[in-house]
Formats: C-alpha cells, sequence, structure tokens
C-alpha cells in the first residue's frame, strides 16, 4: 500500500492557498497540514490541521513537523527561508521545497546577489556598487546621472526599493534615503536604473535540473495606469502561448540561461544543491535583458497565474526537487491565458484599513478565489487584517476573455476594497508593446 504525504505548508497567504489547491489536485491524495500567521479560510479547509504560530521560528516549525509526521514541506514566503527553517527541517530530515539560508541569500541580500553573478561572469546585472559607509556614493550617483536605484539589501516586503523620477528627485535625496538604510542595516547597493519591460520568470529546481514556468508580468503600482506607491503586487498576467506580447522569444531564452546559471553559480559557492523555486524578476531593455531581482520562493501573485495552468501534477515535481530527479519528470501547463487580479484594502499599501467585513457571497466561482491577508471569524464572516485581501484569476483561451472573467469575479466581492481594473486588458498591453518598439525600433 502506498504511503500518503503528509505535506506541510508554511504560510498563509494566496501563495500558500494556490500551493494548496494545486496539492489538492494530485492524484497521490496527500494529507495536508499548515502553519501560518493568519487564520486564512482557504487553507483553514484544506488543511486536516492548520496552526498559528512563528513560522520563522526553526524550533517551532520542526516541533510541529514531528508531532504530526510530516512527510515533506514546503516554504511559502521568503522569511522562514532567512531565518533558516529550511536548514532546520533537512538537518531533522524532513525533505523540503524551499533553499537553505545560505542560497536563499539569492533573495535576502541584493549585496549577495549582484556580487555572485558578478563573480561567476553571469552577465545580467547593471552597473551597480555595494556601500558600507556613504564615501563613494555621491561620486558614483554623478557617474550614473539621472538613471539610478537606491535598494535596502535585507528583505523589505518589496519596499526597500527607492527609483529615481518616482520616489527620489534629486542626488541629496538619494543621498538621504541610503544614510537611513546604512543606520537601519548597515549595507545598501546603488544601481543603475533600467529602462524597459518587467516580467518574472520561475523555474523549480532540484539544484541540477531545472524545468521552467511561462513568463508572468507583475504590476507592482497600487494604482491604474502604473501610478500611486509600490505594493506585493496588484496582480499579474500570462498568455496562452507560453509567451508575453511584448517580449521575443530569445528575451525569454536569456532569462531562463540566466535561472541556470545561477543555481550552477549556487552550488559552485556553497557546495550545496539549491532545491525549491527561484524566481528571476526580469527587465527586457534595448540592451536585452537584465535582472532587477531574484527570489528565492514563488511570485506573489505569480504563482496564482502558473499553478493554475499547472497539468503535472505537484506533488510530484516536490518529490522530484527533494529527491533530485527532476531530470525526469516533464512538467507541462495548460495553453490557456490567466489574469489575476488582487482586491486589496482600502488606503492599501501604506494607509489600509483593518478589521473590516467583506462579502464574497455574490461570487460564481469560488474554485478561482485565492485567500490572502483575510480571516474568518468566530462566525462565518471574513473580515481584511491589512494586507492583499484576496485575488481571483481568471482562465480562457485568450487574453481578453480571462481579463473579462477575472474582472467579472473580482467586482463580485464586496466591502471597503478596491482593485486594478486595468490589468490584463488590451490597452495595457498594447502599452508595453509600444514601449518596447520604441526602445528596440529595429526588431
Amino acid at each position: 500500500m502506498a504511503v500518503v504525504e503528509k505535506v506541510l505548508i508554511i504560510g498563509s497567504g494566496a501563495r500558500e492557498h494556490a500551493i494548496a489547491r494545486a496539492l489538492q489536485r494530485s492524484p497521490q491524495n496527500p494529507q495536508l497540514y499548515g502553519l501560518g500567521t493568519n487564520r486564512n479560510p482557504g487553507l483553514l479547509a484544506s488543511c486536516s490541521q492548520f496552526e498559528i504560530g512563528d513560522i520563522n521560528d526553526p524550533d517551532f516549525v520542526l516541533n510541529f513537523a514531528k508531532e504530526n509526521g510530516i512527510t515533506l514541506a514546503i516554504i511559502g514566503p521568503e522569511a522562514p527561508l532567512a531565518a533558516g527553517v529550511a536548514d532546520a527541517l533537512w538537518e531533522a530530515d524532513f525533505p523540503t521545497v524551499g533553499p537553505r539560508q545560505d542560497l536563499a541569500q539569492i533573495e535576502t541580500s541584493k549585496a549577495f546577489a549582484r556580487q555572485l553573478l558578478t563573480d561567476y561572469h553571469i552577465p545580467a546585472c547593471p552597473k551597480f556598487q555595494v556601500f558600507q559607509t556613504l564615501e563613494g556614493v555621491s561620486e558614483f550617483l554623478s557617474e550614473l546621472g539621472e538613471y539610478y536605484v537606491v535598494k535596502a539589501d535585507g528583505l523589505t516586503g518589496g519596499k526597500g526599493v527607492k527609483v529615481a523620477g518616482d520616489h527620489l528627485h534629486s542626488h541629496q535625496e538619494a543621498l538621504t534615503y541610503a544614510g537611513e538604510l546604512l543606520a537601519e542595516a548597515g549595507q545598501f547597493v546603488v544601481e543603475e536604473k533600467l529602462i524597459g519591460e518587467e516580467f518574472s520568470l520561475m523555474s523549480f529546481t532540484d539544484g541540477r535540473t531545472l524545468r521552467h514556468m511561462p513568463p508572468v508580468q507583475d504590476h507592482k503600482r497600487a494604482y491604474e495606469g502604473d501610478t500611486g506607491p509600490n505594493t506585493g503586487g496588484m496582480g499579474s498576467y500570462s498568455c496562452a502561448n507560453g509567451q508575453l506580447p511584448f517580449l521575443s522569444s530569445s528575451d525569454i531564452d536569456e532569462a531562463r540561461r540566466f535561472n541556470v546559471d545561477t543555481i550552477s553559480a549556487l552550488k559552485r559557492e556553497f557546495g550545496q544543491p539549491y532545491q525549491g523555486i527561484l524566481y528571476g524578476g526580469f527587465i527586457a531593455t534595448a540592451q536585452g535583458v537584465k535582472l532587477i531581482e531574484y527570489n528565492a520562493r514563488f511570485g506573489d501573485p505569480e504563482a496564482m497565474n502558473v499553478l493554475a495552468l499547472l497539468e503535472t501534477d505537484f506533488l510530484e515535481i516536490c518529490q522530484a526537487i527533494v529527491g533530485q530527479t527532476l531530470h525526469e519528470t516533464i512538467v507541462q501547463f495548460g495553453r490557456q491565458a490567466t489574469v489575476c487580479k488582487y482586491a486589496v484594502p482600502e488606503g492599501y499599501p501604506n494607509h489600509p484599513v483593518k478589521g473590516q467585513l467583506i462579502d464574497i457571497s455574490r461570487l460564481s466561482s469560488t474554485g478561482q478565489l485565492y485567500f490572502g491577508s483575510v480571516e474568518k471569524t468566530d462566525g462565518e464572516n471574513l473580515k481584511e487584517i491589512g494586507s492583499r485581501t484576496l485575488a481571483v484569476v481568471g482562465i480562457a483561451d485568450d487574453l481578453e476573455m480571462a481579463e473579462a472573467q477575472a474582472e467579472k469575479l473580482i467586482s463580485q466581492v464586496s466591502g471597503p476594497l478596491f482593485h486594478r481594473k486595468d490589468i490584463g486588458t488590451a490597452e495595457l498591453v498594447q502599452r508595453r508593446i509600444n514601449h518596447m518598439r520604441e526602445l528596440r525600433p529595429n526588431d
């Protein structure tokens, strides 16, 4: 008789709800367990047992794994990776999807990531310098002119980056922000501002083999027309042909090659395999593809796009990652378009309302709904708790139909919420295409 996998999902956002959904489609019928920071309704319904606690505490996670006889763990967010949760699980013989602490520096330290790619001759970096003092910052800013970015070195939830023109309007403002980062963390990065169109390219990897996912475009700005403050991501889309309309096939090939070379570099650097998901945040420029940043886990919202399309048994992929047999696994995705749209609290991201009730009773398809920063109250009510509340994913044969479906679904949710109506629309996508044509008139 086959052993039933007891799978632990660490994290409690919409990304982790999407992971649970994908596992529930497995013909192996795994038993799901969860550890999170909020009572996510989707995970509560999916898991045999779900516990609230400090998911960044290796001992807490390890004790739960032991008590419940966990056979496989999947780490959703970045903070537990930074805290060494994967190391603790592996050392106690709990196979884990998610890189060890050293390897996770590819996300947790911007300076490490840039230096690694430079040391291993991976040509994905813009001009950059790492600073431990303010000495030399003015000179480097002068070299970059009006095209500069100042980045916090550690984890900041996507909010530690300030860009010239958007957030910083003079070299003096850049120096002031650099001083703040120095006081907080002792190190920061200044780099060239890249002009182009951003996209996400995620890969499953067991440390030797990579299996790439379809490219996705995320939308970080809070408001329509790509305006307003940066967020964790307001939504994303992917296309039925496995491409993006503003990219060439060589752009996607280049991003894949960077992912492959980076996994190889990490193995050479630390002598250990990177087992999990590598997520490259790339930008297509007039000079080719460059890396904005790496993440050491699924993107959120991008996970919802790709996992909704995944046709291969997700549990089988996870087993291949931890067993280092990914070379034996063919990973397939459906040839459909997806559009993910997030509903977020009024005032998000800077001053979100909290504790307000939301209503999903009019939603025509809960199978395309993913719960994020929301909790079930003692009754059956749902309340928003301050960050991105819930997402829906439209899936159809083309982008136009997928967008219409997503817009219809997200509009059926009521409460003190807002969402970006323009994500996945023909008008917004055409702007991306036009921008790349301006940058590459000869393509």
